[in-house]
């Protein structure tokens, strides 16, 4: 079969053993830097994004994917509730939103002889909320349908549970900061029976939400100072910010939209900087390894500058003789990159089954429950991410081969031959 000579001359190169044994590790040693780095790479991306979609999903077990509130730039900050239910059928009707349920929040204090805990007290539709969140799952004692409208009940956090010393059953009280028509406040006390727990794994839910019935919130808060809404949920909750946009065309004046892209903006911003440093850091793995094919294409061609020197001498061109050891460095390095890309699939597609073995065999844990809300670690394969991280690669390796190919293209044969 017909070869170019570059090429063909390129490949024996490979497979031929060098009786230089350094030069020989050098190219072993080459071949697996780039593929650990880039395995290296698929792994650390696909756990980060793992637990990405693992914050995600304990965000909105609580929080809906978006908030009908009322806009401070309308006419009217305060609505009335037939406004609120109007939104309400409005959003439900606009395609990607699949439930609606309105709410009433208001900033409290939990008093339980000796402690006091700044809450934050959410009122409600059970019915409803369900459709609209994963609360009822998150409920470890008790159920949602417990807050039935004018029994005063409320689910509380875990962790306020604890700090509090609550358990079903217990009585709290509850100090809300009103503000009576002329201006003075007006705070209002009001008892209420712990009807259950729940637990998110997030201290922003845990640590600061009390749950109640709508009516009841709204009965304690009379709506003076409360935050009134609609939350939303979406069919796709990654296609909230162009579904909320929609929502927002078709609501009167006066309202607005926020999807939880905006309300958790800080967490996926401060993950998105995290994971752009991991690559860049895991990146100077593989340009290491890249450095390592300089290394050893220079001293393939030091030794080499015989061959050279009959080739030139035979007529093969300066374009000829790159060619060769363009295609020596670059079998070598998109090899590694192969061998990473394989081994880094495999290994996230299997963190699940590859960590709890490992913790088997030594006798640890990674992720101990006492410290971590999250005790498994989560991976999550973007095909995206392995796209780049090859081209990435294959781009450092094929750089790589530039420099030592142009050395010995350089080569004056009468000087290499003149001592042989």
């Amino acid at each position: 079969m017909f070869h170019p000579l570059s090429v063909y001359v390129g490949l024996r190169y490979v497979r031929a053993r060098s009786h230089k044994f350094f030069v020989s590790f050098i190219t072993w040693v080459s071949l697996g830097g780039v593929c650990v780095g880039v395995a290296a790479l698929i792994v650390i991306l696909s756990v980060m994004n793992g637990f990405e979609g693992e914050l995600r999903d304990r965000l909105l077990s609580l929080s809906a994917h978006a908030r009908v509130v009322a806009s401070e730039s309308g006419p009217s900050v305060r609505r009335s509730t037939g406004q609120w239910i109007a939104a309400a059928e409005v959003a439900r009707r606009v395609p990607g939103v699949a439930a609606a349920a309105p709410y009433v929040e208001q900033q409290v204090l939990a008093v339980r002889t000796p402690e006091m805990l700044p809450v934050t007290l959410r009122g409600i539709d059970p019915r409803a909320e369900a459709d609209v969140t994963e609360v009822a799952r998150s409920v470890t004692e008790g159920r949602l349908t417990d807050l039935e409208p004018g029994t005063n009940r409320v689910i509380v956090g875990e962790v306020i549970a604890q700090r509090l010393g609550l358990v079903r059953g217990d009585t709290i009280t509850l100090l809300v900061p009103v503000v009576a028509p002329d201006g003075t406040p007006d705070p209002r006390l009001r008892e209420y029976t712990v009807a259950g727990v729940f637990e998110v794994g997030l201290q922003d839910h845990d640590a600061t939400l009390l749950l109640t019935h709508l009516e009841d919130a709204f009965a304690v808060t009379g709506g003076a100072s409360a935050g009134r809404g609609v939350r939303l949920r979406f069919d796709d909750a990654l296609a909230a910010p162009e579904i909320a946009a929609r929502v927002r065309e078709v609501l009167p004046p006066g309202f607005d939209v926020v999807d939880w892209t905006r309300d958790h903006a800080n967490y996926f911003r401060a993950i998105r900087i995290e994971k752009t440093m991991m690559a860049l850091i895991l990146l100077l793995i593989v340009a290491v390894a890249a450095f390592n094919i300089v290394a050893m294409l220079v001293m393939v061609v030091t030794d080499k500058r015989t061959d050279i020197a009959i080739l030139r001498t035979l007529g093969a061109s300066p374009q000829r003789v790159m060619g060769v050891f363009i295609t020596q460095g670059l079998v070598i390095g998109w090899l590694g990159v192969a061998l990473g890309v394989a081994l880094g699939v495999l290994l996230a597609q299997n963190v699940d089954t590859i960590v709890p073995a490992l913790e088997r065999t030594f006798g640890f844990q990674i992720m101990d429950a006492d410290v971590y809300y999250i005790t498994r670690i989560p991976s999550d394969l973007h095909w995206s991410n392995v796209a780049w991280i090859s081209v990435a690669a294959l781009l450092l390796t094929s750089l790589a081969t530039v420099y030592p190919a142009l050395r010995a293209a350089g080569t004056p044969p009468a000087d290499a031959l003149r001592y042989e």
